[in-house]
């Protein structure tokens, strides 16, 4: 029987792949990482399709317009009749292209887990408390700034056994929507000085230190509400140099 996969077997392939792409800036994370594993059982492994209708994929999609976004979606505090539990948080930052030009009008959704490390999922069966009070979903438009804003709660840390005492650290999922569905991208944001960096083989699929630095969010003192909430902000680029890593490519 093979012995299950510690932690240190895990740090152990993270390092090699790192050693051997040091130096190397690519666009996008591999998605046969093998110390995710996961990632490895369900990334393409045929070539892809092209669509001979694209516009077909766009007439029967999901649609938005701007009177869907309402303004209370963007504070997930408020979503329930209760206050939902643990540390209120203001998150805000910008949408920009590779010129650092602002994205305005953009829809931009999160979802995430709760205080406890829990989503409100059936497949979740992290034996944390689920919280009545948190959905733990948002989203909004930017303005012609590219300016967007939530405000939510610190999520917590939670196990996704990838490998013995696995822990994911505490992240916000992020969609941007571009001008058509298809365009779609979602990254993750995370908070800064997090134990759990070094240990956890999805950001470290990421193997530019620079790029991995780009999806930790900033504490900004600033944008911390006096009696209400800590601050942090984030900015998402598009595209160029700067560019914030997402999942699906850019």
């Amino acid at each position: 029987m093979t012995p299950p996969l510690t932690q240190a077997d895990i740090d152990r392939e993270i390092a090699e792949v790192h050693q051997a792409r040091a130096g190397e800036r690519a666009n996008h994370p591999d998605r046969d990482f093998a110390p995710y594993r996961s990632s490895v059982l369900r990334h393409p492994k045929q070539p892809l399709v092209a669509l001979k209708d694209p516009e077909a994929a766009e007439l029967a999609g999901p649609v938005f317009g701007v009177a869907d976004v309402a303004p209370f979606d963007a504070d997930l505090t408020r979503q329930h009749a209760g206050e939902p539990l643990g540390e209120r948080i203001t998150v805000q930052g910008r949408v920009l292209d590779r010129d650092g030009r602002p994205v305005r009008g953009q829809l931009v959704e999160i979802w995430q887990a709760n205080a406890s490390g829990r989503y409100p999922h059936q497949r979740d069966d992290h034996p944390a408390p689920l919280d009545p009070n948190f959905s733990g979903v948002g989203r909004c438009l930017t303005d012609d700034e590219g300016r967007y804003a939530f405000t939510t709660i610190k999520p917590g840390a939670y196990p996704w056994r990838n490998h013995v005492n696995a822990w994911r650290p505490a992240h916000i999922h992020f969609s941007v929507f571009g001008t058509a569905f298809t365009q779609r991208l979602v990254t993750q944001m995370y908070f800064p000085n997090d134990p759990l960096f070094p240990y956890d083989p999805v950001l470290n699929s990421v193997t530019d230190e620079r790029a991995r630095q780009r999806l930790v969010s900033a504490y900004d003192h600033d944008l911390s509400v006096p009696e209400w909430s800590l601050g942090y902000r984030w900015d998402i680029v598009l595209d160029g140099p700067a560019a914030t890593w997402m999942e699906e490519g850019r």
